[in-house]
């Protein structure tokens, strides 16, 4: 799916319409998709993940109506330092699981059905890409912040978390949408979440390979160069987060 346009809101549904920022990275693949959720016959909208504080990108999103609350999928700043600017902007809350990112609301918890933009939205907490991050389930469809990207991969903090929430993504019905927080549209999120598994598992049995050459005692460094090394090597700083996630799981594993 080609990209749209930046500072251009774009439909993606009858209850979500999608802002992308510029802010184009490798992390970020072409920008953060700020998303805006609305029913039909609703008078203020939700936004999700504002990203950085970049003026003219919130700007356009308070343009585009009234915005009633301003929820975060994870407290990294191309998601979540725009919020505050934003808050004071339209009188908007803000709400989180972090509850240090939240202005003047509390924050939500796993299950939490949240109401806004004459909407319900169920939070479902899926940490591992950080311990805070969460995906929002609107009309049937996923939010998925960082934790499924619409292409590539995501960087880890914590394997097992992960890996968890992952199964719970594809216990999802089959043809969810996935709306990520960076990249395209997923047509079918429980299949794509089968996919990263499957890749997870694969880059564990790498790492295993790895370690058994380089000795038990490997620095994650060492283990990207081997397991890596076919990557770009511009990529290798986040791979040796995801690696290090890896290297814990498995020393865990081997603790139990």
């Amino acid at each position: 799916m080609t990209a749209p346009a930046y500072g251009v809101l774009r439909r993606v549904s009858e209850t979500v319409s999608v802002l992308l920022e510029n802010n184009p990275s490798t992390m970020t693949l072409e920008g953060t998709n700020s998303w805006l959720l609305r029913a039909p016959d609703a008078s203020a909208a939700v936004v999700v993940d504002p990203g950085y504080r970049d003026l003219d990108h919130l700007e356009k999103l308070a343009g585009a109506g009234a915005i009633e609350l301003i929820l975060l999928t994870h407290h990294h700043p191309d998601h979540a330092e725009g919020a505050p600017w934003l808050a004071e902007r339209t009188g908007a809350p803000v709400r989180a699981f972090d509850a240090s990112l939240c202005l003047g609301a509390e924050p939500f918890a796993d299950g939490d059905v949240v109401t806004g933009g004459g909407l319900e939205i169920r939070v479902l907490h899926t940490p591992g890409h950080t311990d805070d991050s969460v995906s929002l389930h609107v009309a049937d469809q996923i939010l998925t912040g960082d934790t499924i990207l619409g292409r590539g991969t995501t960087v880890l903090h914590d394997l097992g978390d992960y890996l968890r929430s992952l199964r719970r993504l594809i216990d999802l019905p089959e043809g969810t949408p996935g709306l990520p927080g960076h990249g395209p549209e997923l047509p079918d999120l429980p299949s794509t979440a089968r996919e990263y598994l499957a890749h997870r598992e694969q880059r564990l049995d790498q790492v295993r390979s790895a370690l058994q050459v380089l000795g038990a005692d490997a620095t994650p460094r060492q283990v990207v160069e081997v397991v890596y090394v076919d990557v770009d090597q511009a990529l290798w700083g986040p791979a040796e987060a995801s690696v290090r996630a890896q290297l814990d799981y498995l020393r865990a594993s081997e603790d139990e």
